[in-house]
């Protein structure tokens, strides 16, 4: 039995539900602790996917996503993929708060991230002759760079975006309890 995209989206649902429990210790799970571990705070990066392709998508479908996936790749599933990780994103922010690493060993782990993805990309290019994304095969080799310089320093922007607005979410909620722990005096 194949799922359907209401199944799909109530075990989305499901799982999210689950994962707000555990964040506020309703129910006790070992692997709420070491979720993510120290990489966790690379989740607002997901931002970059979901932009990217749509700003892609909207500019030429074929040079990201060809119409011949849609044999392949319901559109459904394209969505669940690029689409629905933005409100998870979101609700992540809200309900997780993550602990930064100091600026400059974060902004180092997402350009070496970048990086190394943007190596493994030229690398599938140079065994097989085919780009992982089709965009990359109508453009020249410079345009090629400004792209990878362009993702990358979007990528930075993206982690002190997340960094910035987690510390004002978490700092104003915490601002917010301290206040209603003081004793008003009268």
């Amino acid at each position: 039995m194949a799922l359907v995209p209401s199944q799909v989206l109530r075990v989305a649902i499901l799982l999210s539900y689950c994962s707000i429990l555990c964040n506020y210790k309703a129910i006790e799970m070992p692997s709420h602790q070491t979720y993510g571990g120290s990489w966790k705070f690379l989740t607002f990066i997901d931002l970059f996917v979901v932009a990217v392709f749509w700003i892609i998508y909207a500019y030429d479908r074929e040079m990201i996503y060809p119409k011949l996936l849609d044999n392949f790749i319901p559109g459904w599933l394209n969505h669940g993929m690029h689409t629905t990780v933005l409100p998870f994103i979101l609700i992540e922010m809200r309900t997780s708060h993550h602990k930064y690493p100091s600026r400059s060993s974060g902004l180092t782990a997402i350009c070496t991230f970048s990086v190394g993805y943007i190596l493994w990309v030229c690398w599938v290019h140079h065994v097989t002759g085919m780009w992982v994304y089709p965009f990359l095969e109508h453009i020249g080799p410079g345009a090629r760079i400004i792209f990878f310089g362009f993702t990358t320093i979007l990528m930075n922007f993206l982690y002190l975006l997340g960094e910035v607005l987690n510390n004002y979410i978490w700092d104003t909620q915490k601002s917010m309890e301290e206040e209603k722990e003081k004793p008003k005096l009268e």
